[in-house]
């Protein structure tokens, strides 16, 4: 049986950048677990569409779409405002959406730098803080979406690597400043979909090469991860959990 839709006990998430990849997969996984979503993009309007529709079909009225760019500072107190007009309370955040180009050092421009910074850094930052009196209410939690090169960068993403490690930090920040109400944790996936652009093939089997699972991870084990700090890591908080295949292990 569905639960009812008019219940305060369902859980409602605000997940950004769900329309696609790994956001979508994440949706999905909430949604499954009984979350009502809000399902933010940016430009994504087809595939968010999509998205709900199908996860509308299966618990009617569960899911909405708010579209805006989290660059623009202003639209970030907006999209938690709409979320929680609609499903009348906020139980976690997902901090999905990110920005990933290439940087290489030498080149990098303050305008990238801004860039990269401001959807992967800033965006998380600001939206907790939006948030956190709703999750306060519901003693809620947030997930921020980090990367393993926060910790382990290569060549030629540097200013990519240094907003994921800054969202690092955030998140374990937050966790202080949330407690004991909101947790705050952290997922930071290794090899788990390519580029969408591609990306260069001896890069690829290098980052498999030092994966001791010898395999890429899926978007499907990430939402699980997800779900999982959002709902049964009870006792956690401020933690980053990698997710990695072991390559952290390798040093």
């Amino acid at each position: 049986m569905s639960p009812d839709p008019t219940s305060t006990d369902r859980r409602a998430a605000l997940v950004t950048g769900g329309a696609r990849r790994i956001g979508a997969a994440i949706v999905r996984r909430l949604h499954a677990a009984g979350y009502d979503i809000a399902l933010h993009h940016q430009a994504s309007m087809d595939e968010a569409r999509a998205l709900a529709d199908e996860l509308n079909a299966l618990r009617t009225g569960s899911v909405i779409t708010l579209a805006a760019d989290l660059r623009v500072f202003d639209r970030i107190p907006e999209v938690v405002a709409q979320a929680v007009g609609h499903f009348g309370r906020l139980d976690a955040l997902v901090n999905n959406a990110s920005a990933y180009y290439a940087t290489p050092f030498g080149q990098v421009t303050p305008a990238e730098w801004d860039d990269l910074a401001a959807i992967n850094a800033r965006a998380p930052f600001f939206l907790a803080q939006s948030a956190a009196p709703h999750l306060v209410h519901r003693h809620g939690a947030i997930v921020n979406m980090i990367d393993a090169y926060a910790e382990q960068p290569r060549a030629g993403i540097s200013a990519h690597a240094a907003s994921k490690a800054a969202l690092a930090g955030a998140t374990r920040a937050l966790a202080v400043e949330l407690a004991p109400k909101v947790r705050v944790n952290g997922v930071a996936p290794g090899a788990i979909l390519w580029p969408e652009n591609g990306i260069d093939a001896d890069i690829s089997s290098t980052l498999i090469a030092r994966t001791p699972l010898a395999r890429a991870g899926s978007a499907e084990e990430v939402a699980e991860a997800v779900r999982w700090l959002l709902q049964d890591a009870t006792y956690m908080t401020g933690e980053i959990l990698r997710l990695d295949g072991g390559r952290n292990a390798l040093g």
